[in-house]
């Protein structure tokens, strides 16, 4: 199948970044990992700046199914829901660090393939956060009558900072936990949950529902 196919074009892709880099990269290196001519990856792609393109694409894609399942779940509660949606952003994240600091440029928004496809993704995930605490009535709920969009933009710059803390992982629950419990007035709900798994790599790129 042509997707199939696709599919694995993106995973040597992949496998090329974290080894080489975008720049080091060249399409007879991603040939080479799957064991075909340059000619029959062409079929696939432009080149490898439109293989790059689409893998950043797909990983953000992926992770925003995620964030909106998680903000759909309306058998969960508020603060539940905006911490999904935070822990899509931050499990792609350091996905992507865990296999290697190649991959970093793939989630910058200021990067020269990608970047737009990031700025598109940060902006879903804050229209997610929007719609959750205008459902909540943070402007009600909230000590400090914070607004909606500032909520969201308040969780976002909690999110960024976690990316680059080593325990960023762990510490994403009793974060968020403290944050939400100022913005939605009441206590979150999570303090009886289990610490967080480590944070499954980028490697294999499974597919949304997987």
């Amino acid at each position: 199948m042509p997707g199939d196919r696709l599919d694995e074009v993106l995973d040597a892709a992949y496998d090329c970044l974290t080894r080489y880099g975008m720049r080091r990269t060249t399409m007879d290196d991603i040939a080479s990992v799957m064991g075909v001519s340059r000619s029959a990856v062409y079929q696939y792609v432009h080149g490898k700046d439109d293989a790059f393109r689409r893998l950043a694409r797909r990983l953000h894609e992926r992770a925003l199914v995620r964030a909106r399942r998680a903000a759909g779940g309306e058998d969960a509660s508020h603060a539940e829901r905006v911490r999904g949606v935070l822990a899509a952003r931050l499990d792609l994240a350091r996905g992507l660090a865990g296999d290697s600091p190649h991959t970093a440029e793939l989630l910058d928004e200021k990067a020269r393939l990608s970047g737009d496809i990031c700025h598109a993704f940060t902006g879903e995930l804050r229209r997610l956060l929007i719609a959750l605490f205008t459902e909540a009535d943070t402007v009600a709920r909230s000590p400090a009558g914070v607004e909606p969009v500032e909520a969201a933009d308040i969780c976002l710059a909690l999110v960024a900072g976690l990316e680059s803390a080593p325990d960023g992982g762990r510490l994403l629950a009793p974060a968020a936990d403290a944050l939400l419990t100022g913005l939605l007035g009441a206590p979150a709900d999570s303090a009886d949950e289990p610490t967080r798994p480590a944070v499954p790599s980028c490697r294999g790129l499974p597919a949304p529902g997987q």
